[in-house]
């Protein structure tokens, strides 16, 4: 029996449209769907078969779909089908067909919904915050996003990297190196040479926070007083080296308090030196795509207010950009978009032809010319990328927000948010939204113990699930159990939602969006939930009953399935489940 029903029935789809019409372009036949009725009330699936193929059959939709409906319904396992609105086809599936899914739970226990083996390699890009400081709660989202975004598409079946791009070369960690000799005077009691030192830093001193003081007193445990009143250039690259692994050290364990590893961490500055950007702007440079041109003036520009200058550019336009871009500045030195092009050129000589970057959506300008860039590196060779944006997130306390941590002086930090609700509320509520809608983070919510509080709602139909298994003691031949008494309503809308799981990991992988399990859960955990408490007003429905033991076999057969999926998906989300409620 197939583990994805929805797969399994559009395949039954498939095989009497091309009974019924032979000549169907492959093309046609790759956008038949077969996904969950809206309505309960119209079966358990829809398809809009009728629609898609009616063009290319010259047939209306509607004749269509009654043929379609003729040739399902002779199949075993679908109740009834019937044609709907202009050409769908609802389909109602037999309970017992329902049913024979609960032993393919069981057997496959947490691997439930594992896709197959695609034979393709993903490579995810997410958080990659600049190492000078502390992550904030905008590099928390991405953080869970990417994350959970790249065990959904491990579930479905894809062979995943986790990458992190430290961008460890540039202005911003020069301005860290600076912080770090200024906190190295201070650290060595040199206060009035530290505040020299900073009056004489050209448009002063970046990144003030608490948190480089140790780093400045590691500086000095280090060097001593060997670096006192010695020219910049002496000792800069020590001081940004020296700042950028400890802040990498804190970035680590802030991750791993949020349960975020990576796989690989790729350093800008590495790609700089080993000649990356040369060797990816060659690629282009041989497609004549590298050219040197006046671009036009920016939108809200007026030639008063900008001087055209000719300028090294990339043919963006012909891979859909709006505009060509600088590689290179006016000083000859590299535009960080020449850096990003090494970047993914780098990623694909590793051999990633698909790569997907989680970034904040302040970024969302440079969407076009990354894509653009990708494909023209590509060149014959067929590559991608996708891009995902997460908004910005606000954090809220008692209906106020929440400004700043006191150790950074300037931002709410993740590791306060962990401390405050916990890694697995944070994750869990971090997907709640669309990755690109803004959202609010409430800590009042996130401990509350209500339907209102997502992971406290999920984790607590496990906890009632696992109650139930440990009340009813060691159960042996579940997978064996008669299954036919689950015939009540509660019941078959959970079996209904178990089943799901399996075509919710590809809809969701392809989808690029995690948040999808994030939902799929909560409404599952509620069908959980009203099953239990149908038990409680139904004496008939209660999970246990000693003088009724086929009948509940087969409920502790359902509740130890619908623990399987739980866990399942809190594995992709990152979460842990939880045995009980304390």
């Amino acid at each position: 029996m197939t583990e994805n029903l929805f797969a399994h029935v559009r395949s039954w789809v498939l095989q009497d449209m091309s009974a019924a019409f032979p000549g169907l372009p492959t093309d046609v036949l790759a956008k038949i769907e077969v996904a969950p009725s809206r309505d309960a009330a119209h079966g358990d699936m829809a398809t809009n078969a009728a629609m898609v193929a009616a063009k290319p059959a010259g047939k209306n939709p509607r004749e269509i779909a009654a043929l379609l409906v003729d040739a399902l319904v002779k199949r075993a396992g679908i109740a009834k089908a019937e044609a709907a609105g202009p050409g769908f086809v609802n389909i109602t599936l037999e309970a017992a067909f329902l049913l024979q899914q609960i032993p393919v739970i069981l057997a496959a226990k947490e691997a439930y919904g594992q896709g197959t083996d695609k034979g393709q390699k993903i490579n995810i890009e997410y958080v990659s915050a600049n190492p000078t400081g502390p992550l904030h709660v905008g590099h928390c989202r991405g953080a869970v996003v990417g994350d959970a975004l790249a065990n959904l598409i491990a579930k479905a079946g894809y062979d995943v990297t986790k990458e992190y791009y430290i961008n460890d070369a540039g202005a911003q960690v020069i301005a860290l190196g600076r912080v770090v000799y200024f906190r190295y005077l201070q650290a060595l009691g040199l206060a009035d040479k530290a505040d020299a030192y900073a009056a004489s830093v050209p448009g002063g001193m970046q990144y003030g926070g608490a948190y480089l003081e140790p780093v400045g007193a590691a500086f000095a445990a280090l060097h001593g007083t060997a670096l006192v009143d010695k020219p910049e250039s002496e000792w800069l690259d020590a001081a940004r080296q020296f700042g950028v692994a400890k802040m990498l050290d804190l970035i680590r364990d802030d991750l791993a308090a949020l349960r975020v590893y990576f796989d690989v961490f790729s350093s800008e500055d590495a790609l700089v030196q080993s000649g990356g950007v040369t060797r990816g702007l060659a690629i282009l440079e041989q497609a004549g795509l590298i050219y040197r041109g006046v671009l036009e003036p920016p939108k809200g520009k007026t030639p008063d207010d900008w001087e055209p200058r000719e300028q090294l550019l990339f043919r963006a336009t012909a891979y859909g950009d709006d505009v060509d871009r600088p590689v290179a500045k006016s000083d000859g030195s590299n535009t960080y978009f020449a850096n990003d092009i090494a970047y993914h050129a780098d990623k694909m000589r590793r051999g990633y032809r698909q790569m997907i970057d989680v970034w904040g959506a302040d970024h969302g300008g440079y969407v076009k010319r990354m894509q653009a860039a990708v494909k023209a590196l590509a060149g014959e060779t067929p590559a991608s990328l996708d891009i995902v944006l997460c908004q910005i997130v606000r954090v809220m306390k008692d209906g106020a927000p929440v400004r700043m941590s006191k150790r950074a002086g300037t931002f709410v930090e993740l590791r306060d948010l962990i401390d405050e609700v916990g890694p697995d509320a944070v994750r869990f509520i971090m997907l709640m939204r669309k990755s690109d809608a803004q959202m609010e983070f409430d800590l009042n919510a996130a401990v509350a113990q209500t339907r209102d509080n997502p992971v406290f709602y999920v984790q607590y139909a496990h906890a009632r699930a696992r109650s139930v298994l440990r009340a009813a003691g060691e159960v042996t031949g579940l997978a064996q159990a008669d299954l036919t008494s689950l015939a009540a309503p509660e019941e078959l809308a959970l079996i209904r939602k178990l089943i799901s799981w399996p075509r919710m990991v590809d809809s969701a992988a392809e989808a690029r969006e995690p948040h999808r399990i994030a939902f799929f859960l909560y409404e599952l955990a509620g069908d959980f939930h009203a099953l239990w408490n149908a038990g409680r007003d139904d004496a008939a429905l209660r999970f246990i009953q000693a003088e009724k033991p086929v009948e509940t076999k087969a409920r502790l057969a359902l509740v130890t399935a619908t623990a399987m999926v739980i866990r399942s998906g809190l594995a992709v989300l990152g979460v842990q489940p939880v045995e009980e409620m304390r």
